[in-house]
């Protein structure tokens, strides 16, 4: 029978709601230079890239100077920090699954494509950082997703086979990482889905198939 041993949540849309932070804190940034995403190509093209990533596809679409590439992830991390502090509260449910998860026995890690201040940040005032046995960034990685080398990392921290890994996904980049790490993937559409018995009925359904 299957067995799976550990979960491994992606932070931003799963654990914490944080994805209109991001693209407001990037605009705040790029409108000084009289550029921005708009929020089409935001949710369809760059929702869950790291910010670098989405500045050379800036660059490569519209012609956004290179140049400016580090001021401008500098000044949106500063903007987002701001945000966090302001907004990022501990949520009851995502407290809850990971607390039951840890009691049951699983090993639980975060992986994200934000830098690892903004992660560490966001899970201590989240009060999340506690129930995790690690966390990577994509300062962990060469490539961020839907690359699987964080992914890949992880498992291998964890000392697990793919298969005995659950991943909690929300994004087209995150889900295409996950599974091409081997690992096995419950999608959700919002922190509104990643609730404890939404995780257990999926690792049922993995060890029964």
């Amino acid at each position: 029978m299957k067995k799976i041993k550990a979960v491994i949540f992606d932070m931003d849309g799963v654990l914490i709601d944080a994805r209109e932070w991001h693209f407001e804190s990037l605009n705040k940034a790029l409108n000084l230079f009289g550029a921005e995403i708009t929020r089409y190509d935001h949710l369809t093209t760059f929702d869950g890239l790291p910010t670098k990533k989405k500045l050379e596809m800036l660059t490569a679409v519209a012609g956004f100077p290179v140049g400016l590439h580090q001021f401008v992830n500098d000044l949106k991390q500063q903007y987002t920090m701001e945000i966090v502090y302001s907004n990022c509260k501990p949520v009851f449910q995502q407290q809850y699954a990971l607390s039951r998860l840890k009691k049951d026995g699983y090993n639980l890690a975060v992986c994200s494509n934000s830098i690892a201040k903004t992660v560490e940040i966001m899970m201590e005032k989240s009060s999340l950082l506690n129930y995790l046995d690690f966390f990577l960034s994509n300062q962990d990685v060469v490539n961020g997703k839907p690359d699987p080398a964080i992914y890949n990392l992880a498992i291998s921290r964890l000392g697990l086979m793919p298969e005995e890994c659950l991943v909690v996904e929300d994004n087209e980049h995150g889900i295409r990482a996950a599974l091409d790490s081997g690992a096995h993937v419950l999608m959700v559409d919002s922190p509104d889905d990643v609730h404890y018995y939404n995780i257990i009925d999926k690792i049922k359904e993995i060890e029964n198939a």
